[in-house]
């Protein structure tokens, strides 16, 4: 006689919202979630930027306020990116003691640097009046060394003016270590480095060139960010790099499209693992939404939900403040 057995029924564990939520795999916290946020020098008031609903570039009293609001949410972490008044070819407001960057970061560790973690974006491409991430060459190319020259000087300024996580994000070759070396000999050695290790050129980042003002004035990035198509494991040969040269934390940019990359780059390190959800991730979902074809708020947890389940660490959102709330 043929024994029967129960069919299984996975199905059971999935019947109520209480069960669910206590049989979850992956759970979103607040202190893991990074909010970028945006300083513009010389405005009387936040400017909204028209292709990120609800993302705005701040004043330094309105960069404040909302710093206010993201650390009473939960929320973990920010990092700054700063437009100067004035812009150069070699990008002079990103290491000026008195640049906007390094007077808002002195405001924020002030008001809030003890609840949530202050970190800064160094790169030079909202500073420079070409748009590009580094110094160029007479043929109008980035120069690498040169530009390594101006990250560690950044770097060194953010520092000083209280920067709790330097976040160098040029893919330029080189700028961890040179980063570190700045660090180590003007006494920062405690200060780690979130080096943007796998960043991609991407089509995703349009929003964010109308909110940083960082378009390229010619050509592209191609040269020195990575190729989504490029060869297999050059992100984690990147990673290795990075982390060979001093990096503490690294990153992998955009998130979504490259959930891949971030679930190999988790397996292979041993230390923290950021991924950047980007402008245009954000903005396709805020216009979805307000045409009606998707459900705004489960949209935007899912795709939380896949960045943390992929492996990452901390998520930089432009959501932070919204979704801590919701998650406390």
């Amino acid at each position: 006689m043929t024994a029967q057995f129960p069919v299984a029924r996975p199905r059971r564990l999935r019947r109520t919202a209480p069960m669910r939520r206590m049989v979850a795999g992956t759970r979103l916290h607040p202190a893991e979630l990074v909010l970028p946020m945006f300083v513009k020098e010389d405005i009387g008031q936040p400017n909204p930027i028209g292709s990120m609903p609800g993302v705005f570039q701040h004043t330094r009293d309105s960069l404040r306020k909302a710093a206010h609001e993201a650390a009473e949410a939960g929320v973990g972490g920010l990092i700054l990116f700063g437009i100067p008044a004035v812009k150069d070819g070699r990008g002079s407001a990103a290491d000026d003691p008195e640049g906007i960057v390094q007077r808002a970061v002195a405001d924020l560790v002030s008001d809030v640097g003890d609840t949530m973690v202050v970190m800064t974006d160094t790169c030079l491409d909202e500073f420079t009046d070409h748009g590009h991430c580094g110094i160029l060459t007479g043929e109008g190319e980035v120069d690498n060394d040169a530009t390594l020259e101006r990250y560690a000087a950044a770097a060194v300024a953010q520092a000083r003016a209280g920067s709790q996580v330097i976040a160098p994000s040029g893919m330029m070759d080189g700028q961890v270590a040179a980063i570190r070396t700045a660090l180590d000999g003007d006494g920062f050695e405690q200060v780690p480095i979130l080096a943007y290790s796998a960043k991609y050129a991407s089509a995703f980042y349009g929003p964010f060139r109308e909110a940083a003002e960082c378009a390229p004035q010619f050509g592209d990035r191609n040269a020195y960010q990575q190729d989504a198509a490029g060869p297999v494991g050059e992100a984690l040969r990147e990673v290795r790099l990075d982390l060979d040269e001093g990096a503490d934390a690294v990153m992998v940019k955009p998130a979504l499209a490259y959930l891949d990359i971030l679930r190999q780059v988790r397996d292979a390190v041993h230390v923290p693992v950021a991924a950047y959800q980007v402008s245009g991730e954000y903005a396709m979902v805020e216009a979805a939404a307000a045409n009606g074809w998707i459900d705004r708020d489960r949209v935007i947890m899912e795709s939380l939900v896949a960045i943390r389940r992929a492996g990452a660490d901390m998520i930089l959102t432009y959501w932070a403040t919204e979704v801590a709330a919701k998650l406390r």
